[in-house]
């Protein structure tokens, strides 16, 4: 049984780290790059790609400045990244109600 839904999943949030990181967005309004880091425990530079694969996408928002002497690295979803994410899970939803 081919089950349609499957095609609508969004090839973006397919990696864990890309799916942690929309995870921790959407109860976060911003994350700094060291929280995002230990959270979803990966590299800086395994997270600084897949958070550049979501800017590129339009789903993430980078606001970098300093603080001091240092550079403070935050992120937040945008408008349309919170929408593809909820689409993303509701096509999840639809797909674990379908195997009931």
């Amino acid at each position: 049984m081919i089950n349609p839904n499957i095609h609508k999943l969004n090839k973006a949030f397919e990696s864990r780290v890309r799916l942690g990181i929309m995870s921790v967005l959407m109860v976060n309004d911003t994350v700094d790059f060291n929280t995002l880091k230990e959270l979803l425990q990966v590299t800086d530079g395994n997270l600084a790609s897949h958070n550049a694969a979501l800017e590129k996408d339009g789903y993430l928002h980078i606001k970098k400045e300093f603080v001091g002497k240092k550079t403070l690295t935050t992120y937040s979803a945008t408008k349309a990244g919170v929408k593809a994410f909820e689409e993303h899970l509701n096509v999840l939803e639809k797909l674990i109600k379908k195997i009931d």
